[in-house]
């Protein structure tokens, strides 16, 4: 709850109405909510590659076309966050568009994977509060979810920029499948822990690439009356496929993130994230550096700006995926085409705005996000355009519209 709030009001952007998190009012079933939202957008990449590819983006990662992104459907609960006794939630959402190549669960809905557009499950799970331990309880998530890791989402909405960073993209879980529990243990410190079944992998062995479990742990503060929030999780697990080698099971991957959110004014809120990467398997590792800052220039405008530094060292992490089937494929050991990185540390810098007009019903909130993005190699590796350049240029915007 926490961390949903905190990222929305930190990135100058509206929340979903429908899903907002005001404490539910009424009887349990007139507290359930449903809404959607549809994500277009392009990208203009100024150097034009011929393999029609923004390297180093994923979601945005098709140069000069524009792109269906999301068609967002959910429905569901929200637990009180006020809650003193039990309290259940859930949340179904479901997408289609060309997001879905990239956030597919193993083994949920991958078929018709040839397309650029594609169905996904995004989140199925039960939320409950517990009225256990603490003062403040416990809260449970159990199903398939989008990981609590991370400055940004896969809802586009709780985001400053169309495009993602390389944080997001190669560093972190999209989503998981299992359960965690938050322990709020003070008003300042929240305890987390969870068993899931690893990265964007499902349930049982169809849903899953090897039959290692992950476990997730970390702790968030709550400090200076919520204008300073840390969100520190780390996930270790299992992630190479059974496939690639019958001893999968004994390589792990470690992914740790720490977000860091800071509302130093009304209008001006920062945010800075730390993230490393390892995987045993590989024998690589990545590390990577990330801040945001967002300023509320007029009630319908917030600027924003992203800079980053990525490490990928030994070109493991970092790669683009020319086939529509082919993010898939590589989570599942199968054959696939990934043009690699090589050894590469990542500069990025993007600056933008969103701009979110009221308009009248049915239309619940409209977002429109320009963004400038400038991508470099640091260390004179060539990543960019089909691997003939040291960095990329790229124009793009996207619109949001919310039912």
């Amino acid at each position: 709850m926490k961390k949903s709030s905190l990222l929305v009001a930190a990135l100058g952007l509206l929340a979903t109405p429908a899903m907002a998190d005001d404490a539910p009012k009424g009887n349990w079933a007139s507290t359930i909510t449903w809404n959607a939202q549809i994500e277009a957008g392009i990208t203009g990449n100024f150097a034009a590659p011929r393999d029609k590819l923004n390297f180093g983006q994923l979601l945005t990662d098709r140069a000069n076309e524009p792109l269906l992104n999301q068609g967002l459907f959910t429905v569901g609960r929200m637990i009180d966050p006020k809650a003193t006794g039990y309290d259940v939630g859930f949340k179904l959402q479901g997408m289609y568009g060309s997001d879905a190549r990239y956030t597919h669960y193993i083994g949920i809905l991958g078929t018709g994977l040839k397309a650029r557009n594609q169905f996904d499950l995004v989140e199925a799970n039960l939320t409950v509060h517990l009225p256990w331990l603490t003062e403040g309880g416990v809260d449970m998530k159990i199903g398939h979810y989008s990981t609590p890791m991370g400055a940004e989402t896969i809802d586009p909405s709780t985001n400053s920029f169309y495009s993602h960073s390389y944080i997001f993209n190669f560093g972190l879980p999209f989503k998981q499948s299992g359960g965690y529990a938050t322990v709020h243990a003070t008003d300042m410190l929240d305890l987390y822990l969870g068993v899931d079944t690893g990265v964007n992998t499902s349930f049982f062995k169809a849903g899953d690439n090897n039959t290692s479990l992950a476990v997730m742990f970390g702790f968030g503060l709550n400090l200076m009356d919520g204008k300073l929030t840390v969100l520190a999780l780390s996930h270790a697990g299992s992630e190479t496929p059974n496939r690639v080698t019958p001893s999968a099971n004994n390589f792990r991957r470690y992914l740790n993130d720490v977000s860091i959110t800071y509302k130093a004014t009304d209008k001006l809120t920062l945010i800075t994230e730390f993230d490393y990467a390892r995987d045993d398997f590989a024998r690589a590792e990545a590390w990577g550096i990330a801040q945001y800052a967002g300023y509320a220039l007029t009630d319908t405008v917030t600027l924003n700006a992203r800079a980053e530094v990525f490490r990928d060292s030994q070109g493991f992490f970092v790669g683009a995926y020319p086939t529509n089937s082919g993010p898939l494929f590589a989570q599942m050991g199968l054959p696939t085409t990934v043009l690699g990185g090589t050894r590469t540390t990542y500069g990025s810098l993007t600056i933008g705005a969103t701009y979110k007009p009221s308009l009248p019903a049915p239309i619940a909130g409209l977002l429109i996000r320009p963004e400038l993005r400038f991508d470099r190699s640091l260390n004179g590796t060539k990543p960019y355009k089909g691997g003939r350049d040291a960095g990329s240029i790229t124009l793009a915007t996207d619109v949001i519209l919310q039912f």
